[in-house]
């Protein structure tokens, strides 16, 4: 885009780990992006806030992005910085105590910056709520790589590692085993698929790990599907999964610009998911995905057998949205989208002939 763009990172690091062995800032190191290390002895540290802005001093920023509570809360108490500020926020979970108390703590932060970028249009009213002016919140949809064909033999291995016989239809869910993820609602969705269809031939693959776990493994037991469903662990490289599925289902109460919905659009695993939060603006129901109301196991289970007894359903769905996964959230849509961000942010025309002589 002819932007000149320079990027330093702050991350904290709890002693004495300096961040060496952190995937994430090897990364950035080997992609020669300098690293600030704030080194910090325990939870809110108040060794952390000079160290914050000696890095401040030191980089001079034209933008400041911060991306999670702590970091939001630190950042503003550091006083009004010369550098527009913008704040990611990518979506809040209510699963306990401390929790709730964080996000009370964000209503406070994210009032005082610049910009909030989150990560879907449906997160817009709550921000509204905790006093954020609607005129500074921009929406960024997270984007996905397009996935690399799997070889036969690694999802041969993947089919006999989890005794998935090779004529069974494998619906897969991935995400952590927590209780707004929805894992109850898929396993009675399961059950009733069962029974009213007997005969058709499935298994269940759930990836992930998590408190639900003991709750999860109670309720497959309940309702009779300890030969039909597998928990397959936590699996930091999923797509042997993706490579094997017939249907993907992200059966969610609440959820931002899902992760692992992208990355089953990429992998052209036909989608079914609930209606909730960013998934619309994300997928379509009948025209890239098949979406059901949330929290609505009979809805799901009826979604389950459609999906399963229609080749040509599931050809149409995969495709349009593999196609919408290129071309609507690709890292190089992502790139534009933040650009245009941080031009707003600096009251830059976005006219591509003044790129070069931006700085961020």
């Amino acid at each position: 885009m002819g932007l000149n763009i320079e990027t330093s990172i702050a991350t904290f690091c709890r002693e004495p780990d300096d961040g060496s062995n952190n995937a994430f800032v090897q990364a950035a190191r080997s992609a020669g992006i300098p690293v600030h290390s704030i080194r910090e002895r325990f939870r809110f540290d108040p060794h952390v806030r000079p160290q914050m802005a000696e890095a401040v001093k030191t980089v001079r920023p034209d933008v400041v992005q911060t991306h999670n509570v702590k970091s939001h809360f630190l950042f503003k108490s550091l006083g009004s910085p010369q550098a527009p500020w913008l704040a990611f926020q990518h979506g809040y979970t209510d699963t306990d105590l401390k929790m709730k108390l964080y996000n009370q703590l964000d209503r406070w932060s994210l009032r005082s910056a610049d910009r909030v970028v989150t990560v879907c249009s449906a997160f817009i009213p709550k921000l509204v709520s905790y006093g954020v002016p609607a005129g500074r919140v921009r929406v960024l949809h997270n984007s996905v790589k397009p996935q690399q064909p799997i070889p036969p033999s690694v999802q041969e291995e993947c089919r006999t590692r989890f005794r998935l016989g090779a004529e069974d239809p494998v619906i897969l869910t991935i995400g952590r085993f927590s209780e707004e993820k929805g894992h109850a609602d898929l396993v009675a969705a399961l059950g009733r698929l069962q029974t009213a269809s007997p005969g058709l031939r499935w298994k269940a693959v759930f990836v992930g790990a998590g408190p639900e776990q003991v709750n999860i493994e109670a309720s497959i037991v309940r309702h009779g599907l300890s030969d039909r469903v597998v928990l397959a662990g936590f699996h930091s490289n999923v797509a042997p999964f993706y490579a094997v599925a017939q249907v993907f289902v992200l059966q969610s109460h609440s959820e931002g610009s899902s992760n692992v919905l992208l990355e089953a659009m990429s992998a052209k695993v036909p989608i079914i998911a609930t209606r909730v939060g960013g998934t619309p603006e994300i997928v379509s129901d009948e025209e890239t995905a098949l979406l059901v109301p949330p929290r609505d196991p009979d809805a799901m289970g009826r979604a389950l057998h459609r999906m399963l007894a229609d080749a040509p359903l599931r050809r149409r769905l995969s495709e349009a949205a593999c196609e919408r996964a290129r071309t609507a959230f690709s890292p190089e849509q992502y790139m534009h989208s933040l650009t245009a961000i941080y031009c707003d942010a600096l009251a830059i025309p976005t006219d591509a002939s003044l790129y070069s002589n931006s700085v961020v």
